[in-house]
């Protein structure tokens, strides 16, 4: 069972997009998913619940709740854990020892990109990552490739010590299917298949994670 840990420790900066896509995309695969929402917003809860009826449907759980993982069913094949926004490595400890990796969103905003700076800092600290069993990767979200800000903040990324692995458009649709229960990986139309490509080297990365 492979587990991959969505954090941020700034709100809005996709989080919960991020992680409802990859727990679909794996879905999608044939992989028995679970969807963990450890935000009290239970945001990815009410997607995972709209998308219930989907033949591609993903099992939630409240993560807010102790012993969330003692609840996994043991069939499971991968899960998918969306972290409470606000929250820094030492509130994450317990889906820190059960992650295989963490994908960590941004924005070009210097305010997101200084806050997951401090979110980092605090996340270089833990066992786990100082021995090299836990592999983290960042993703630059909502994107407008055209602008100033955005390319300042992609060069900045790729100097950090944590691998940038996707560049996500800023798109209006990513709010759309969300509230839908869905994700971009289920249509095939050709404006979408843009979209998936932007995703292609953060499922590279989390297929060898």
């Amino acid at each position: 069972m492979k587990t991959v840990l969505v954090a941020s420790s700034k709100g809005g900066v996709g989080k919960t997009t991020i992680a409802t896509h990859l727990a679909a995309r794996s879905a999608l695969d044939g992989a028995r998913t679970v969807l963990v929402d450890a935000d009290p917003q239970r945001s990815s809860m009410r997607w995972a619940e709209r998308r219930a009826a989907l033949e591609t449907a993903v099992l939630p759980l409240d993560g807010t709740r102790r012993g969330w993982d003692q609840r996994l069913p043991g069939d499971a094949d991968a899960v998918v854990v969306d972290a409470a926004a606000g929250a820094m490595a030492r509130d994450l400890d317990v889906f820190l020892e059960a992650a295989d990796a963490v994908v960590v969103p941004t924005t070009a905003s210097t305010l997101d990109l200084d806050a997951t700076v401090a979110f980092l800092d605090s996340l270089a600290q833990h066992p786990r990552l100082r021995r090299g069993e836990l592999r983290v990767g960042l993703v630059a979200n909502r994107l407008k490739s055209n602008t100033v800000s955005a390319q300042q903040a992609i060069g900045l990324l790729a100097r950090w010590p944590y691998p940038l692995l996707a560049q996500l458009r800023d798109s209006q649709a990513y709010v759309v299917l969300t509230a839908m229960g869905k994700s971009l990986f289920d249509y095939g139309s050709a404006n979408v298949r843009e979209h998936q490509a932007d995703w292609a080297p953060l499922m590279k990365w989390l297929k060898k994670a």
